[in-house]
């Protein structure tokens, strides 16, 4: 994982996020570096996809501030200019029918594209291997409402990286996927932050898939950034019991990752 520590790609800095009368994020901060992978966890609830929008701007702060690398105002940005540099991939998006999953994925490309979709000269490069990063590559044809529900998941992953942005965020991935494309999946945003340079925020319940693809956790509870650090900063016993409500033992291996075990009443029942 990355070692040094890279100049902010992207911070928000004292953000309140509300929905109504109701507070769901309370003064918040959260730097994303170049290179680095964090990883935003929390009980349900916690504000950690809201914080996550924000940080797209999907979900305009009531106060605080938005700041892109070289100091620039996130904020202000023009649509097209802010999507060249940030790019989100939600928990759920609507399934376009009778949509190939190339022309899908060619989606991502609609910041670099005029008016009349020119001027876009690398497209088909970016396309094709973001449909082979992630694993899509054999469905290009496929009509996009014939795929599964993790097939789908992989698509709208490859638009994201069909947008080549220097930051990527990422709200629950793994979700829908069986276990081996959630393995892959976390292999890309590894790739993506260690041979490509990118800044990921990623929101993941999984605290040992947290633990495994971060550099950087951040964690959440009830709209307050209760801790942030390294995994074995973050991820101690005592923290997470206190924050999710449960008795959660921590133990860290030879090899530095750290790994969570929840105990619930029937844990140890066959052990």
């Amino acid at each position: 994982m990355s070692a040094t520590l890279s100049a902010p790609a992207l911070t928000g800095a004292d953000l309140t996020l509300g929905y109504g009368g109701r507070t769901v994020v309370d003064g918040a901060r959260i730097d994303l570096r170049a290179g680095r992978v964090t990883a935003l966890i929390g009980p349900n609830g916690s504000g950690k996809s809201t914080l996550l929008r924000s940080l797209a701007r999907l979900h305009t702060p009531r106060s605080g501030d938005l700041t892109l690398e070289n100091g620039l105002d996130a904020l202000t940005l023009h649509p097209k200019e802010f999507a060249r540099k940030v790019t989100l991939l939600t928990q759920s998006r609507p399934t376009p029918g009778g949509v190939r999953v190339r022309d899908v994925v060619a989606y991502g490309r609609h910041p670099y594209r005029g008016r009349f979709g020119t001027g876009d000269d690398e497209g088909q490069a970016v396309i094709e291997r973001a449909l082979r990063l992630t694993g899509v590559a054999g469905m290009a044809e496929r009509p996009v409402d014939e795929l599964s529900g993790g097939e789908l998941q992989r698509v709208w992953l490859a638009t994201c990286l069909a947008q080549d942005t220097g930051v990527v965020l990422l709200d629950e991935p793994t979700t829908f996927l069986d276990l081996r494309y959630q393995i892959e999946t976390l292999d890309i945003i590894r790739d993506l932050a260690d041979e490509h340079g990118v800044a990921l925020g990623v929101v993941l319940h999984d605290l040992n898939q947290a633990a495994a693809v971060a550099d950087h956790i951040v964690l959440l509870h009830s709209g307050v950034v209760r801790a942030d650090g390294t995994p074995a900063e973050v991820l101690t016993g005592d923290l997470l019991s206190e924050v999710y409500g449960l008795r959660i033992d921590v133990e860290a291996g030879d090899n530095g990752l750290v790994r969570t075990h929840p105990v619930g009443r029937h844990t140890h029942r066959h052990a």
